[in-house]
């Protein structure tokens, strides 16, 4: 009988292996001892092996002590930067709001750091003088709804301490009877040109100062058809003859030295072609003078008040 048929089949243990082969000795092997020139110092560089980058959508491992202590920035970062940047766009709006938005009913409401740095726009509702105005304050004005949104008053009740006096920088216009004083010549017609030249418009004022009556002094602009060209108010009082520059020793204003030169001029002009209140400057034949010389709106005052600290006295002599 062959060998294959009664040989009992080989031994096998449970994982199906033959016995010879797990139980095969392992086949040693030695390791040359090193040489001497490996115990000598390398002198040249030793190459590292370039670490190789990650994908970008494979995240490094992390530890698990290391995932406890770790500050997860980006977190904080999504929760605080958008209320950070809410806040602050509500504080700068209603910075903007304070500065150029509110309306500002008197001259008591104007801060003194807004004078020779902002202006104020509005509508003038009263002209009580050759140079002074009440202006009703439109801040914004058309584009803040002024005029088809927001109306301004009109009766004298609802206008009562929400206007602001303005005086005009840089000119003297007649002055009108006050307190039962005369009216000084040509005071008349000095009051009906501002009326018609800026009552009920809508003006833009540079603001100074404030005078010793609480008024505003400032330089004063309007815009006047066909081409809606800006107009000074003062500078345009001058060329007409309606008023004089204003004549102190201290505390002048024109809005500049330059602006000062140009009244003058405008003034001057005005004077040797006898406009308005300089028109008895030339009268006759040959330009002779037929009435005595104008006197100055400075110069009628101080005679005004002059008369009325010896007035007792006057009245006595008379």
């Amino acid at each position: 009988m062959p060998w294959s048929l009664w040989a009992p089949p080989p031994a096998q243990n449970g994982r199906g292996e033959d016995d010879k082969a797990v139980h095969q000795p392992q086949r040693q092997t030695t390791t040359p001892a090193p040489s001497p020139v490996d115990h000598q110092p390398h002198h040249s560089a030793v190459a590292v092996p370039a670490t190789v980058p990650l994908p970008a959508n494979v995240k490094p491992r992390v530890s698990w002590d290391d995932s406890l202590n770790r500050i997860d920035w980006h977190h904080y970062k999504e929760n605080w930067v958008p209320p950070v940047l809410l806040t602050t766009f509500v504080f700068g709006i209603w910075a903007f709001y304070r500065s150029y938005l509110r309306r500002i009913p008197g001259t008591d409401y104007i801060k003194p750091s807004a004078f020779r740095s902002r202006t104020l726009l509005g509508k003038v509702t009263s002209v009580g003088d050759g140079d002074n105005f009440h202006l009703f304050h439109t801040p914004g004005g058309r584009l803040a709804g002024w005029g088809w949104l927001r109306r301004v008053p009109t009766a004298r009740k609802d206008l009562k301490g929400r206007t602001i006096p303005v005086r005009i920088a840089g000119v003297d216009a007649p002055e009108g009877a006050h307190f039962g004083k005369t009216a000084q010549p040509f005071s008349g017609e000095a009051l009906s040109f501002l009326r018609s030249f800026i009552l009920g418009k809508r003006v833009r004022a540079h603001i100074y100062k404030r005078d010793q009556y609480d008024r505003v002094v400032a330089s004063v602009f309007v815009r006047k058809a066909p081409f809606f060209l800006r107009k000074d108010v003062g500078l345009e009082m001058l060329k007409r003859g309606m008023a004089t520059t204003y004549e102190a020793k201290t505390g002048a204003e024109f809005g500049g030295k330059k602006m000062e030169a140009v009244y003058k001029a405008a003034e001057a002009t005005a004077k040797s072609k006898g406009r308005g209140m300089w028109s008895g400057e030339k009268g006759g034949f040959f330009g002779m003078r037929k009435e005595p010389p104008l006197e100055s709106p400075r110069d009628f005052k101080t005679r005004m008040k002059a008369l009325d600290k010896d007035g007792p006295m006057k009245k006595s002599k008379h």
